[in-house]
């Protein structure tokens, strides 16, 4: 790249970046997820809006001399690097979780909830039309795998998020949630590990996908199991100066170990960084400000990039399809409410605490668009499906802030019967918001 392209470049990076940051802010201001505001501004940016009203425009300050230019791969690399931050962050959210008293409501959250729309969603696959939804790589197992996280899926930095914005990240209702979108996410980063071993299918011999499926599931075991125990054994060694010199400096050195160490064993990257994130929030030794230090950089730069170029991919005019939108955003919603709901009534909780506990796991958010992003990069969606996946996952994500939001104005309790969990309280409420 010649110091006359990287000008250009900051100019593309000032755009998103500002963009990003300026709708995030007025998207949090009108009581939404910030993430949704940064997906908008790429919308906006993209050929979407500002590509098919000024194109000339646009193609001035976003075009290249191809999809292989140095401008187009320094792009692609934030945009991955954005997307490992994210998931090396949702993996480090599984800090202070699954207390003994929440064990057995996280399970019948996690195992009903969860697991029943990702079963119905196997189980509907042949009443679908695949050939609507399926992209290059025209693997119907994958496609079916998809289909079926993208129903289960829950979002854990989007609803963490509203968590902190409602001021609820201190109580059991928080806990609750978040411990079942940490088993979930663990399960079902595994199976779309699997689904983009198997995407390969077309191009490589089945003995070769048994063993990309097969290094999948043991970098799941490596990474869940012995990875953890390793880490905090290196972290006390004397030769480790990394840790002591830089503790977030380290963090990304762990991220980029398990990232190489997944790339030569053609283990998907995204499911890589999510371990590496577990694995940290299981070390005592950690300094508490390093991952902060780090979370801010990530949340400032790298991860609103990735989420306005998830905006800016979505081509509304081109791959996207109403009625694919309303099939999957309507049929998704009830399957995912319903089971919710049962694993909320089997774990003992009744009437407004089981629909809380329903519409917050319905959020899709984050997960649901780093789904579509791997899937669709994978081949094994094509555009119009990856646009309803994203959607879908922005749409969830508005209406469990909206609900939740709405319930603690009421005054209602999240939870009953636990002080903790009723509305905010009055001193926590600016007064722009009590006079709205």
């Amino acid at each position: 790249m010649t110091t006359a392209e990287f000008g250009s470049f900051t100019l593309v990076l000032l755009l998103i970046l500002a963009a990003a940051h300026l709708f995030g802010y007025i998207f949090q201001r009108l009581r939404q997820p910030r993430v949704v505001g940064e997906i908008v501004a790429g919308i906006l940016i993209g050929p979407s809006v500002l590509g098919h009203f000024a194109p000339r425009f646009s193609a001035s300050v976003f075009g290249g001399s191809g999809s292989s230019s140095s401008f187009h791969v320094v792009l692609f690399f934030l945009y991955n690097l954005g997307l490992l931050l994210l998931m090396f962050h949702s993996g480090a959210e599984t800090r202070n979780l699954f207390g003994r008293g929440d064990r057995k409501e996280t399970s019948w959250l996690a195992g009903v909830g969860t697991g029943l729309p990702f079963i119905l969603g196997l189980m509907a696959a042949p009443w679908l039309p695949l050939d609507w939804l399926m992209g290059p790589a025209h693997q119907h197992s994958s496609l079916v795998l998809v289909i079926g996280i993208a129903i289960a899926v829950t979002s854990i930095p989007v609803i963490s998020r509203i968590f902190y914005d409602l001021r609820i990240l201190h109580t059991r209702f928080a806990r609750l949630v978040l411990g079942v979108a940490v088993l979930e996410d663990i399960v079902l980063w595994a199976v779309l590990g699997i689904a983009t071993a198997l995407a390969k299918s077309g191009v490589i011999p089945r003995r070769e996908i048994v063993n990309h499926v097969a290094a999948t599931i043991a970098f799941f075991v490596v990474g869940l199991v012995l990875m953890p125990r390793l880490l905090r054994r290196i972290n006390t060694a004397r030769w480790n100066i990394i840790f002591t010199a830089s503790p977030a400096g380290y963090l990304v050195v762990v991220l980029f170990l398990y990232s190489a160490v997944a790339s030569a064993f053609d283990v998907s990257l995204v499911f890589a960084a999510f371990l590496a994130g577990f694995a940290i929030s299981a070390d005592q030794l950690l300094p508490a400000d390093s991952l902060a230090s780090l979370g801010r950089v990530s949340f400032a730069v790298f991860i609103p990039i990735y989420f306005a170029i998830v905006g800016y991919r979505l081509d509304l005019g081109k791959t996207f399809s109403l009625s694919m939108l309303a099939l999957f955003v309507i049929g998704g919603c009830v399957v995912k409410l319903i089971a919710a709901g049962m694993g909320a009534r089997l774990a003992r909780f009744r009437g407004l605490d089981a629909i809380n506990l329903a519409v917050a796991l319905n959020a899709r958010g984050g997960p649901g668009i780093v789904l579509a992003s791997v899937a669709y990069d994978a081949g094994i969606i094509n555009g119009a499906f990856f646009t309803t996946l994203v959607l879908m996952a922005i749409i969830t994500s508005q209406a469990a802030g909206a609900w939740l939001e709405y319930v603690l104005r009421k005054g209602w309790p999240l939870l009953s019967g636990h002080p903790e969990e009723v509305a905010l309280a009055p001193e926590t409420i600016s007064p722009k918001q009590l006079a709205a």
